[in-house]
């Protein structure tokens, strides 16, 4: 079908009936424990957008009415030779002189219901002008990977203020329409402004590469995710393979108008040789991969992705393994295929950005401490290589363990507690719409528990689970349910009695996996526990020796603290002075860099989130 034509013109808007509430403002919010606890004063950052339901809705609307493409100033027609094939690629910011040319010809029409987790991703910066003629505004496409994230190309991100400029449209399968009188419709679709926006550190425009986006919403919503595929996955790649292409792109090289509804389209992988044969330097092997059958020089017989499609999903299995990233200008040159961003070497970047919620709303994992005397509990952002001032939280006396987690995936950081008197746990969480606090029991009598780790998704089924070892060293899974409940917990393996320190929050060596880190009392020795994302005896893989580590008496491990996409750790000496571990990606004895000392004094704290 033929998609929607765009105009360049003002338009009035309508709001539709239901949409998302609008956010919440930072504040200082107390919440009453029972009697048996202190209260405690958590500070939420600004964890929203600052956009109205009418702005967002504005933004959409302007976006329709412009013609531009991400990675391209308007007023910018240049594009890039490569070999003999005519090749547009995507540029990273305004000053780009390239630009990307990935639509779903010969596709078939789709329905919401069959891919939930499809988004529209519209942008719109009208420069602070009355004059229409220098507005910018582009589309993308992406997909749904947790309540609060959206995967995308970095050509439809960086360079981009998507904060200030950006909408995010879910639910509906329909692009947004307007009516003869100017009204706005964005046909049952929940409207969401943007938190905030990371792009592969080592995206390239020029050749497109290392293209993979994550964007951050203010708060979830209700689509259903679509998970990756998984760093060891080979089978999906195999030449001949069936995979699907989702987007509302151009279905034509002969004018510019996308889709005006979802349209699909089966495409089989092709081999590194075939689509290294035909782009030659341009397609870089391991970081792509190409699909679709070789495109006929017209619309007849082409079947591949287009403009407007770019950083919608590639799926195998239900799983994304690629990334509409780049391909031929108008999309149909002889013997072209559509490039996609092969997610499998990006999965081990794109899980800390998936699970990345932290204390103050930036990319970097920050620390919770409670001092020992005072029963104080503290926040401590993370700077990178050191943390800043602390801030007080207010009494956490009663408890004697305390962890960051998202039991829920609303994008805000939760604690789990234990209460010292009887083993009570506790889901401490902020609830955006009401800019309160609540705290729900989730487990009763844990007194005996050795440890209690929160590392994330356990189970690979994108859900934070929790972990726990009783007194007589067995290790249990407590899948998460993504909603602070836990389905029937599953027991691991023995043995876990060994060790005087069980840590772990996030991928440890760089397989998208949550990982442990084990310290065993009597040796020092610590070893790294890899996940699978299975659940059961199979969880973790046998154990690595990392390291030999003396003189420290306690250890943390919170995430992300550097912001390089790598899961960090931290020790303490019994002199008071934290170390930084900055965590390498790697599975092997080298899988912390050299320590980094990021202060003294912090004998002072007895718990660690």
């Amino acid at each position: 079908m033929s998609g929607s034509g765009r105009h360049r013109r003002r338009i009035r808007l309508a709001l539709p009936a239901a949409g998302i509430a609008m956010a919440v403002a930072a504040a200082l919010l107390t919440w009453s424990a029972n009697a048996s606890t202190a209260s405690a004063e958590p500070t939420v950052k600004p964890g929203t957008s600052s956009a109205s339901l009418a702005e967002l809705t504005e933004r959409i609307a302007g976006a329709v009415a412009t013609d531009d493409t991400a990675g391209k100033p308007a007023q910018d027609d240049t594009s890039r030779e490569s070999g003999s094939t005519d090749t547009t690629t995507s540029g990273s910011s305004g000053s780009s002189d390239s630009t990307v040319s990935p639509m779903v010809i010969g596709g078939t029409t789709t329905s919401i219901t069959s891919a939930p987790w499809m988004a529209q991703l519209w942008y719109f910066d009208d420069k602070g002008t009355s004059d229409t003629g220098d507005d910018f505004g582009f589309f993308c496409g992406g997909a749904v990977v947790a309540p609060t994230k959206i995967l995308t190309a970095a050509h439809c991100v960086k360079g981009f203020n998507w904060h200030d400029n950006g909408a995010i449209l879910t639910g509906t399968d329909q692009l947004p329409t307007t009516a003869s009188s100017g009204d706005t419709d964005l046909h049952g679709g929940t409207v969401s402004g943007v938190w905030r926006q990371w792009n592969h550190p080592s995206y390239s425009s020029t050749p497109i590469d290392n293209d993979l986006a994550v964007l951050t919403l203010p708060r979830r919503i209700s689509a259903t995710p679509i998970r990756l595929t998984t760093s060891g996955d080979t089978a999906s790649y195999a030449a001949g393979t069936s995979a699907k292409v989702y987007g509302w792109g151009r279905t034509s090289s002969t004018n510019d108008d996308i889709s005006q509804t979802l349209k699909t389209a089966t495409l089989p992988i092709q081999s590194d040789t075939t689509c290294a044969g035909y782009y030659g330097s341009d397609f870089v092997q391991g970081h792509m991969v190409c699909a679709g059958t070789p495109a006929t020089g017209s619309d007849s017989g082409t079947t591949s992705a287009c403009k407007g499609d770019s950083g919608g999903p590639l799926v195998v299995n239900n799983r994304i393994v690629g990334i509409v990233s780049w391909g031929v200008q108008n999309c149909v040159a002889q013997g072209a295929y559509s490039v996609f961003t092969k997610v499998r070497t990006y999965v081990g970047a794109a899980y800390p950005r998936i699970d990345d919620t932290n204390l103050s709303g930036d990319h970097k994992a920050d620390l919770f401490v409670r001092n020992q005397s005072t029963y104080t509990g503290y926040e401590k952002d993370s700077t990178g290589t050191s943390f800043a001032a602390r801030e007080s939280w207010g009494s956490f006396k009663g408890y004697n363990t305390i962890l960051q987690t998202d039991l829920n995936r609303d994008g805000y950081q939760d604690l789990v507690l234990r209460r010292s008197s009887d083993g009570a746990v506790f889901w401490l969480h902020y609830i955006s719409s009401t800019g309160s606090w609540s705290k729900t029991e989730i487990f009763s009598n844990w007194s005996t528990r050795k440890f209690t780790v929160a590392p994330g998704d356990v189970t690979g089924d994108y859900l934070p689970d929790l972990l726990s070892v009783d007194s007589a060293g067995y290790l249990w899974i407590y899948p998460g349910k993504g909603n602070g409940s836990f389905a029937t917990r599953i027991k691991v393996s023995s043995g876990w009695g060994q060790y005087n320190s069980l840590r772990g929050h996030g991928d440890f060596n760089g397989d998208g996996q949550a990982d442990l880190i084990a310290r065993q009392k009597s040796t020092g020795y610590v070893y790294l526990y890899r996940g699978t994302g299975k659940a059961g005896s199979g969880a973790f893989s046998s154990r690595i020796l990392v390291r030999t580590w003396t003189g420290y008496n306690a250890f943390d491990a919170v995430g992300d603290i550097t912001g390089d996409g790598k899961a960090d750790f931290l020790a303490r000496t019994s002199g008071g002075t934290l170390y930084l571990y900055p965590g390498t990606g790697k599975a092997s004895s080298g899988i912390f860099g050299p320590r980094i000392s990021v202060g003294t004094g912090f004998q002072q704290y007895d718990i660690w989130g």
